[in-house]
């Protein structure tokens, strides 16, 4: 006798369970959630597969940047972009740090020119709160007119603002800011943007 009642006890129990979970977790869910329990392998294979979700990220993260070069073009020289593709470039500062690599080294196609000095050297860059900070070496600031100056100037500018077209750019020669570019004084106001160099300059 005792043996019926607690054999007809045992589905109350099961349904009071189940009508627990309802109650918290709502129909659907607490169903998924009463039989996970009852298998664990399955509960536990999202957790083991999350952590390897970035991995995807990492390998594109080829980025593309423009490094700007001068052209001329009838009686004007224009500023243009050339993009390149950088490879193991996940910060921005390496990815600047590369585009200013490229720039240095000088234009590969003819049609296209720069008047940075070759033997300039990038002492860094860096991106923060207030800018991009570029310092150069000494030897940016050697050799030729006011064209040539302004020419190197915009270079500087619009290829340190390739990430941020309206980023700011403060532009330092050994450590210091630089006030005055060649020997006719070409006067720089920084922070300098594009918009202040296209306001202020001709090439």
């Amino acid at each position: 006798m005792q043996e019926q009642q607690q054999g007809r006890r045992l589905p109350v129990g099961i349904v009071a369970g189940v009508s627990a979970l309802v109650l918290a977790a709502g129909g659907g869910s607490a169903w998924w959630a009463w039989n996970s329990g009852q298998s664990t392998p399955t509960t536990q294979a999202p957790t083991t597969t999350q952590p390897s979700s970035p991995k995807p990220l990492q390998a594109s993260a080829e980025k593309t940047v423009q490094v700007y070069w001068l052209k001329s073009t009838g009686n004007r020289i224009e500023v243009v972009p050339s993009a390149i593709n950088l490879e193991d470039a996940n910060q921005p500062n390496t990815v600047l740090e590369k585009a200013f690599d490229r720039l240095l080294a000088g234009p590969t196609d003819p049609k296209l020119a720069s008047t940075i000095p070759t033997d300039t050297k990038l002492r860094s860059v860096a991106i923060r709160e207030d800018g991009v900070h570029v310092d150069l070496s000494q030897e940016f600031t050697s050799g030729g007119g006011s064209t040539s100056m302004s020419g190197r100037l915009a270079q500087v500018i619009y290829t340190a603002s390739s990430l941020d077209p309206n980023a700011k750019v403060w532009i330092m020669v050994e450590g210091k800011k630089l006030e005055v570019l060649g020997g006719e004084g070409l006067e720089i106001e920084q922070p300098a943007t594009r918009k202040s160099f296209e306001e202020n300059f001709d090439l």
